[in-house]
């Protein structure tokens, strides 16, 4: 049987990356797609209202957690869309900090940064999904 591997490639022959992957090629394993994520605690309430560094932090935990459930890490993520209301080149200072304290320096999933004028929620300032692979 084959063993799952993921190659993460930064062509040359596009931009130079800071803290994102151009490309994750994955040979077999189990594929987990989960759910935006935003910055809601298991009670239902909405955690750092009006705080961006609090909502990002909230919701990669409310990813880890997902990852948890489905027996993978944040080491597992090949892919991230962050949603982000209102994005402003300020915001992508604090989003990078709080990110890389969840996903891997050595490889960073590709990931998708989108400003949006909203979210379903009135209080929610990111909505955050991710791609993982794992081990069959």
């Amino acid at each position: 049987m084959q063993r799952m591997k993921i190659e993460y490639d930064n062509p040359t022959t596009l931009c130079p990356t800071f803290g994102w992957t151009h490309l994750a090629c994955v040979t077999r394993g189990k594929t987990i797609y989960i759910s935006g994520q935003v910055s809601i605690n298991e009670r239902g309430e909405v955690v750092g209202k009006g705080d961006l560094k609090t909502q990002v932090d909230q919701a990669f935990r409310n990813v880890k957690l997902a990852l948890d459930a489905a027996g993978a890490t944040f080491r597992d993520v090949v892919k991230t869309n962050l949603y982000v209301v209102g994005l402003q080149p300020e915001h992508v200072p604090i989003i990078r900090e709080v990110r890389s304290r969840y996903v891997s320096a050595d490889h960073p999933p590709v990931s998708t940064l989108v400003g949006v004028s909203a979210l379903v929620g009135p209080d929610w300032l990111i909505e955050i999904e991710a791609v993982a692979v794992v081990p069959e």
